[in-house]
């Protein structure tokens, strides 16, 4: 007999600032998205903590009486691990854990920490522990304090290196090797790319958690792991669908996510190999995510940044089952209407006119206004082939559906 297994939740504190470039509502926004992706580590959140600053404090990123306060509870409930919202410096994490005595983790390194997790093939654990070692390196010194051997004095002098010289070295070499090691794959994934004949490529593209998998899914009837978690996919899948008579290449991306560590874009670019050489995007959104339109701000940025802005894109507008507008009541004439008390049939007509009726409004879970998505997707993969491919004349004239 199996016995169950009890799943323990490592408990964390989070902490976040609110600055003039990051008010109230964007702070809880950063930190309900940090809570998720707690979670998504194996963390259970029992408390926030925030404070207004003009800017963070350079030793310590929040103030001496908000940490003494924040000491107070992780020594009071045995609290294992402190999560800041901003990437801290080598020396703002070395003097936090002096006085906190528990586990120091931002942002970046939570993120990584996921992408640990979760990459399967070879190509994206390499780009993970580039990525890891690039974090790593500055922050090295404090990592030795139990071996302290550069005092000087008698029996301490003469050649070689020091402990954290011969670290550092190391962690250099390891890099230069994992970059030579992505190099290579590169160019097998180059050679991949270029195999793939005379067929349109079509790239899911979107933030993290939007359900891109799940809609992989059920277009090509394939099996890609998807979970209600942050960053399910790291590994791009490429799966052939066939739409009526119309054969294309659909990929699966990895999710974009606000404040993505540098190091990350870096090691990632490759994978948005898959985006550039896309034909066609589908950029998948969340409607039922509150600050959806941010979202589709940070994806548009990445996209900007890596050339593909102006491809030809339909906006798939994800979840419409799970969209809850707020109300107002009749007799309630001093609440202003805002964005969140648009229905659906508003935001239909908003982003059709804004995107010339390229947008859809779907759930992939329930399969609700899918073969409106189907056609929407065939006539633009259509329209793109027979510009590209002009003899192939295996296409209907005629969209039909298949079952």
């Amino acid at each position: 007999m199996i016995e169950p297994t009890d799943i323990s939740y490592e408990k964390a504190v989070l902490i976040g600032l609110i600055t003039q470039f990051q008010d109230e509502e964007k702070s809880n926004e950063y930190l309900d998205e940090l809570e998720f992706l707690a979670y998504t580590a194996g963390g259970e959140v029992l408390k926030r903590f925030t404070q207004k600053m003009e800017v963070p404090n350079p030793k310590t990123f929040i103030g001496t009486g908000k940490l003494e306060e924040v000491k107070n509870f992780v020594d009071e409930h045995e609290v294992g691990v402190a999560i800041f919202d901003d990437e801290l410096s080598p020396a703002q994490q070395k003097n936090i854990e002096k006085i906190l005595q528990c586990k120091i983790i931002d942002r970046t390194n939570l993120i990584l920490d996921i992408f640990a997790q979760r990459a399967q093939t070879s190509y994206a654990r390499t780009q993970v522990e580039l990525a890891q070692y690039q974090y790593l390196l500055p922050r090295l010194a404090g990592m030795w304090t139990h071996l302290e051997r550069q005092r000087g004095g008698i029996g301490m002098r003469g050649p070689g290196e020091t402990e954290i010289e011969t670290d550092r070295r190391i962690v250099r070499d390891r890099i230069a090797l994992l970059k030579d090691k992505l190099k290579k794959i590169d160019r097998q994934m180059e050679v991949q790319r270029g195999n793939r004949g005379s067929l349109v490529r079509v790239a899911l593209i979107g933030y993290t958690n939007v359900g891109k998998s799940t809609l992989m899914n059920v277009i090509s009837k394939s099996d890609v792991f998807a979970e209600d978690k942050l960053f399910a996919t790291l590994d791009t899948t490429v799966r052939k669908v066939v739409i009526g008579n119309l054969p294309f290449l659909l990929t699966d991306t990895v999710g974009f996510i606000r404040k993505l560590p540098t190091q990350l874009v870096e090691s990632f670019k490759s994978t948005l190999d898959e985006v550039r050489e896309a034909d066609l995007l589908l950029h998948v959104v969340d409607i039922s995510h509150p600050s959806f339109e941010h979202h589709i701000d940070s994806v548009d940025k990445i996209l900007e940044e890596i050339g593909s802005a102006d491809k030809p894109t339909i906006m798939v507008f994800n979840k419409i089952d799970a969209y809850d507008p707020e109300k107002i009541q009749e007799d309630d004439l001093m609440t202003e209407k805002t964005k969140a008390h648009y229905t659906l049939e508003e935001w239909k007509q908003t982003w059709m006119s804004k995107v010339n009726g390229d947008a859809i409004f779907i759930s992939a879970l329930n399969k609700e206004n899918f073969s409106e998505f189907r056609k929407l997707v065939y006539e633009k993969v259509k329209e793109i082939h027979t510009t590209r491919f002009p003899y192939n004349n295996f296409l209907y004239e005629k969209y039909t559906e298949e079952d």
